[in-house]
């Protein structure tokens, strides 16, 4: 069996419409499709940057209204061109939670903060030397 790529990442959220406008308001994501699941309770939203063949994330709905943490993914991380600029711009963002309050340097140089999505997700963006 070939393993090709990273398909997607999941999280679940709360509200469908609350998240995917945050996901594309606050990283520039754009919803590429909703649906229905089959079972008629989760409802399904895919997010991408439009390249093809990209890693997508998805949006599921009604998966578990608790949202536990043993179903809660850890953090999505995106890949950016300029840290200090990103930074400088969630800062300014008054409904958008800081985790870190300064960046990260790694010892290779690569750079990264976190923050909060609207469900308490962590989302971390990276500048890589790699």
């Amino acid at each position: 069996m070939a393993r090709i790529k990273l398909e997607h990442v999941g999280i679940m959220v709360k509200d469908m419409e609350t998240s995917v406008r945050f996901y594309e308001e606050v990283i520039g994501l754009t919803c590429k499709e909703t649906l229905d699941h089959t079972n008629g309770v989760i409802k399904l939203a895919f997010l991408g940057f439009g390249r093809q063949g990209e890693t997508e994330l998805e949006l599921i709905q009604g998966y578990h209204d608790g949202l536990p943490q043993e179903g809660k993914v850890h953090h999505v991380a995106f890949t950016v061109d300029d840290i200090e600029e990103e930074f400088k711009r969630i800062q300014g963002l008054s409904h958008v939670r800081l985790i870190d309050q300064e960046i990260t340097t790694l010892p290779n140089g690569s750079r990264y903060f976190f923050f909060h999505g609207p469900d308490g997700e962590w989302i971390e963006l990276f500048q890589s030397t790699r």
